[in-house]
């Protein structure tokens, strides 16, 4: 008993509980879904729409992803169509972490999963939009299945994740590189008929900033509502909110101003520090790990300090 209670003091203990803690209330909110790659180490050998040398495991497999995921949910939101879509037919006000974890779970599988399992995401997702049709508030029909629409929903994420890359992002990546992440996320929005799809980073983001179709609108309103407040608990919140405002902070003038949201004093370099402290935490995402070893790619050393996700399916000596 002197001994365990003697070990609560150690430095080493201390570090792993905070560590444990820290995983949790960032992680949690994630977890309102099926994994969606239990079963990837099935299909070894497929490297699936990007693969190991791709700038897309590197970008989404970075904590700086949460910002990314945080920033693709209010852009999105800009679009009055898009937003009442949401707004009429989502089930976020009943489970807003569901559908959270949901988009989460889609990121997942189209970026690190096997063919079929980005086969399977589509297909989901196609189902869920395929009763999405209505009249926005201002008076326009929509349908989510569009192309006009889904490609507003794909860029967004797409142009999102890139820009928190850029900013919080564990290295600096070059033009070509942001070109290359660009060009390999058509393939995803593709497969969802989106159109059009720029493939070079200046051409998206200019694209997502200057949009002729971005308008505030009541779901817009309702969607910034949510996301600055999410149901979380009080200890997730403060973490939260960092993250919100560093999303915020990459957000063009123009979308911000329409968002009714404002860039905070400080805010990036606050979220950097932020996103440095979850980096020691939870290292990079334990999927991409499991994506590398279901390709038999090396694993870097020092890249990954989870354990496997315990809902994949993982034979012995690999976990």
């Amino acid at each position: 008993m002197r001994e365990s209670r003697s070990a609560m003091f150690k430095p080493r203990f201390l570090l792993d509980s905070i560590r444990r803690r820290l995983t949790a209330g960032v992680t949690d909110p994630f977890t309102h879904a099926d994994y969606p790659l239990a079963e990837t180490l099935q299909y070894r050998g497929d490297p699936g729409l990007c693969g190991p040398d791709s700038v897309t495991w590197r970008v989404v497999g970075d904590v700086a992803a949460f910002i990314g995921g945080v920033r693709a949910l209010l852009v999105q939101a800009v679009h009055p169509e898009v937003a009442a879509g949401v707004s009429d037919h989502s089930s976020y006000r009943e489970d807003p972490l569901g559908r959270l974890s949901r988009t989460s779970a889609y990121v997942t599988a189209t970026s690190f999963g096997a063919v079929p399992e980005v086969e399977e995401a589509i297909r989901i997702v196609r189902g869920a939009h395929r009763p999405v049709h209505g009249t926005s508030t201002r008076g326009r029909r929509y349908t989510a299945s569009t192309p006009e629409f889904a490609a507003w929903v794909h860029n967004a994420l797409t142009d999102s994740f890139l820009a928190a890359y850029r900013t919080y992002g564990r290295d600096t990546l070059s033009k070509d590189e942001a070109d290359a992440y660009v060009l390999e996320q058509t393939a995803v929005g593709s497969l969802l008929s989106a159109d059009p799809l720029p493939t070079r980073a200046a051409e998206l983001s200019a694209w997502i900033a200057d949009h002729p179709e971005a308008a505030p609108s009541p779901g817009m309103s309702e969607a910034v509502g949510f996301l600055k407040r999410p149901p979380l608990s009080r200890s997730q919140g403060l973490g939260y909110r960092i993250l919100f405002h560093a999303a915020v902070a990459t957000i063009p003038v123009r979308l911000r101003r329409m968002l009714g949201v404002r860039r905070l004093p400080g805010a990036i370099m606050v979220g950097r520090g932020a996103i440095a402290i979850l980096r020691w935490a939870l290292g990079s995402s334990p999927t991409w790990n499991l994506a590398l070893i279901r390709v038999d790619a090396p694993i870097p050393a020092g890249l990954f300090h989870q354990p496997l996700p315990a809902a994949a399916t993982i034979p012995p000596g690999r976990a």
